[in-house]
């Protein structure tokens, strides 16, 4: 069978709503995907601001299931399928793959630090054989700060020379341009895709022949975002990419996951929004307060947001 195009673009690792008791909520994160969908970015369900890790397996594969059988196109999805379990990543890899999904966003194994470039190659390896599926594409998820275990540009380069067109590019959370354009330096002839995790270094990744950008911020800015993904070469595309930096620059100032729901929950008129799952906590209300006072004097808002009873 066919592999879907390449990704290239605006995604959202889209964040998940949870019910009074823990439970994912299925509508809400139905009506949040199909928002995300019109204003035209992708989906890379289940990354890090999806509260992913706080997710079980099964947890995962039914959401995913719901929203292909909700219409939503699986060519338009990078589900976050690395976990600390080999098997689990397989499984999750392999149905990701079966519905039609266009890529795989994979984090490393992370739990054990340390870890050689051997035991993550072979992780990587691993995964790949036994998913056994010529449609299969990995785009590598790399988020130091984060996983504590970096993947190294030699790391790379084997999985490329070894698996060329099923490692098929790279999530850069670095947050270190200088990584990111070595990378592309490197590796872009090789049909190896760069996705930068902030939009606040998209302008710069496009210049440079990167694809685009996968971002926390694209749940809640997300045509603006794109807007600059589609007009990349216009005359006022760096003024685009300060308007862009600024909303980013104020919620990097609160606890991301629950600021991004805060908003949500504002102006989507859905106070249930706000919700999170242990270990996480909410926004205080001052925190909550603040956050939305600090966006409207940036000028932004989210008037397009459906809200939950409409």
């Amino acid at each position: 069978m066919d592999r879907n195009p390449r990704m290239a673009g605006v995604l959202a690792p889209v964040v998940t709503p949870f019910a009074s008791d823990h439970a994912p909520d299925v509508g809400r994160f139905l009506r949040h995907c199909r928002w995300l969908l019109d204003q035209g970015v992708g989906l890379a369900v289940f990354g890090t601001n999806s509260e992913a890790n706080s997710l079980g397996i099964d947890e995962r594969i039914e959401l995913l299931d719901r929203l292909v059988a909700s219409g939503a196109g699986p060519a338009r999805m990078m589900p976050g399928t690395g976990t600390c379990a080999l098997t689990d990543s397989v499984r999750l890899t392999a149905h990701a793959v079966k519905l039609g999904c266009a890529g795989a966003l994979m984090l490393p194994p992370f739990y054990y630090k340390g870890v050689t470039d051997d035991g993550l190659y072979r992780s990587y390896a691993e995964i790949i054989e036994r998913v056994g599926d010529a449609r299969l594409r990995i785009y590598l998820y790399h988020i130091p700060a984060v996983s504590q275990v970096p993947l190294s540009l030699a790391l790379i380069e084997r999985l490329l020379r070894d698996y060329p067109g099923t490692v098929a590019g790279v999530k850069d959370s670095s947050g270190d341009w200088n990584n990111s354009k070595a990378m592309l330096d490197r590796y872009a002839g090789a049909g190896f895709d760069v996705f930068v995790g902030s939009e606040s270094l998209l302008l710069t990744n496009l210049r440079h022949g990167g694809q685009g950008c996968i971002s926390a911020t694209a749940n809640v800015n997300p045509s603006a975002i794109h807007r600059l993904y589609g007009q990349w070469q216009a005359a006022d595309a760096d003024a685009m990419q300060r308007g862009l930096d600024r909303v980013r620059a104020t919620f990097e100032k609160y606890p991301m996951i629950p600021a991004l729901k805060h908003a949500i929950a504002h102006w989507g008129r859905d106070p249930a929004w706000a919700r999170v799952r242990p270990p996480l906590v909410e926004l205080p209300d001052a925190q909550s307060s603040a956050l939305v006072a600090d966006l409207v004097a940036s000028g932004f808002s989210m008037h397009n947001l459906v809200p939950a009873d409409a």
